[in-house]
C-alpha cells in the first residue's frame, strides 16, 4: 500500500493544502516554523489516527478554528485506489474544548480500530525521542503505551479503564475518614484494577520479549529489562498501611520502569552511562524494532516519517537510516539542502 496524496482543510497552520507523495522518498524542505512538521504530522494523523505533538487534540485545528478540520488521503494497493478521511469537530468553545473524530473509508464511516485495520501504519523518528532514554520513567511508559495501543485496541481500552479507576481509587484514599468504610470501598477497586493491570503488564512483557528477541543493530546488541510494579492482592495487603498514610496508590503499572543496556564484556546502562552516540543508536534500535513489529503484526510495510533528524546523526547512523529508506516509502523533513544528493533513491521534493 502506497500513499499517493493528501489534502488538508483547517489542519494546524494550513487552511487548504494538497500535496502528492513519491512512492519511495518525499523530502519536505524549508526553514523552521513554516509547516514542515505539520505536514508530516498530517500523514501520521491520517494513518495512525492521532497526532504526535499536541497535548490536546483541539490543537490540531487551524489556529483555534471553530470550524471542523479534515485530513483526506489517497492510497494505492495493487493498482486499486482507496480514499481515507478523518474529520475533527470541536465540541465546545471554552478552555475544556475537545474534538470528536470521525473516520471514513471511501464514504463509509468506520470505528477507529476498523479504519486502522484497512491501512498501513506509520513509524515516526524525531530528535525528541531521545527523551525515551534520558527522560523520566513516564516517558518510557508513554512510548510503550502509545506503541502497543496502535496494534492492540484491547490494550488501549484496558489501559484507559485502569487509569480512570486508579483516579477513583485515589479519591477514596484522599477523602477517607472511617477505616472500615474505606476498606470496603477499596476492595471493589482493588479487584477491578487487578484485572486491568494484569492485561497491561502482560502485553508490556510480550513486547519487551519481542525487543529482546531482536537485540542487534549495527553489530551492537541491546537488552531491555522490565522492572514490573505488580498490582496484586498480595502486594495490596503489603502496602495497605503505607497507602492509607500517604492517601494515594503506591503500586501498579503506572510505576513500571524499563532499563536498556548495551551488551558487551560489561553491560552498560545507556540511560546513565551511554554516550550521546550510543543513546541515538539505542533509539534507532527501538524504532527499527517498531518497524519490524508493525510489519509482522499487520502484514504491511509501514510508511516511515523522519522529522529533521539528520542533524542529530553521525555518518554511521545516517547510513543505517538511508538503508532503511531504500525498502520503505518514506517522508522526511529537513532544513539541510545537502541531504538531497545523499538520498540515492527515487525522490520528490516539496519546498515550504
Amino acid at each position: 500500500m502506497t500513499l499517493k496524496k493528501i489534502s488538508l482543510t483547517n489542519f494546524r497552520n494550513f487552511r487548504e493544502k494538497a500535496v502528492s507523495f513519491n512512492p519511495e522518498l518525499t523530502i519536505i524542505i524549508g526553514e523552521n516554523a513554516k509547516g514542515k512538521t505539520n505536514l508530516l504530522e498530517a500523514v501520521h494523523f491520517i494513518v495512525n489516527g492521532v497526532g504526535f505533538r499536541e497535548s490536546k487534540e483541539v490543537e490540531l485545528l487551524y489556529f483555534d478554528s471553530n470550524e471542523h478540520a479534515t485530513v483526506e488521503a489517497e492510497f494505492e494497493e495493487e493498482g486499486a485506489k482507496k480514499t481515507f478521511r478523518t474529520v475533527l469537530v470541536k465540541k465546545n468553545q471554552d478552555e475544556a474544548a475537545r474534538v470528536e473524530k470521525s473516520f471514513f473509508v471511501g464514504r463509509t464511516k468506520k470505528r477507529q480500530f476498523q479504519y486502522r485495520q484497512e491501512l498501513l501504519s506509520a513509524v515516526l523518528f524525531t530528535p525528541q525521542q531521545i527523551e525515551i532514554l534520558t527522560g523520566s520513567p513516564d516517558k518510557r511508559r508513554e512510548y510503550f503505551n502509545k506503541l502497543i495501543s496502535l496494534y492492540d485496541y484491547e490494550y488501549k481500552k484496558r489501559l484507559d479503564n485502569y487509569e480512570k479507576a486508579l483516579r477513583r481509587r485515589n479519591k477514596v484514599l484522599e477523602k477517607y475518614i472511617d477505616r472500615k468504610q474505606v476498606e470496603k470501598e477499596l476492595t471493589f477497586w482493588d479487584d477491578y484494577l487487578e484485572g486491568e493491570a494484569s492485561y497491561v503488564t502482560t502485553k508490556r512483557q510480550e513486547y519487551l520479549k519481542f525487543l529482546n528477541d531482536n537485540p542487534k543493530i549495527d553489530s551492537k546488541s541491546f537488552h531491555i529489562e522490565y522492572q514490573k510494579n505488580e498490582f496484586s492482592k498480595k502486594r495490596i495487603q503489603e502496602v495497605r498501611e503505607i497507602e492509607l498514610n500517604a492517601r494515594r496508590t503506591v503500586i501498579g503499572p503506572q510505576k513500571d520502569e524499563f532499563q536498556i543496556s548495551l551488551q558487551g564484556s560489561r553491560d552498560k546502562n545507556v540511560h546513565r552511562f551511554g554516550s550521546r552516540s550510543e543513546q541515538r543508536l539505542t533509539i534507532l534500535w527501538l524504532k527499527l524494532c517498531e518497524v519490524l513489529y508493525c510489519t509482522q503484526n499487520t502484514g504491511k510495510e509501514p510508511i516511515l516519517l523522519f522529522d529533521d533528524i539528520f542533524s542529530e546523526l553521525d555518518v554511521k547512523n545516517r547510513k543505517l537510516i538511508f538503508a532503511l529508506i531504500k525498502s520503505h516509502q518514506t517522508v522526511l523533513t529537513t532544513t539541510e539542502e545537502e541531504i538531497l544528493p545523499i538520498a540515492k533513491v527515487q525522490k520528490s521534493i516539496i519546498r515550504i
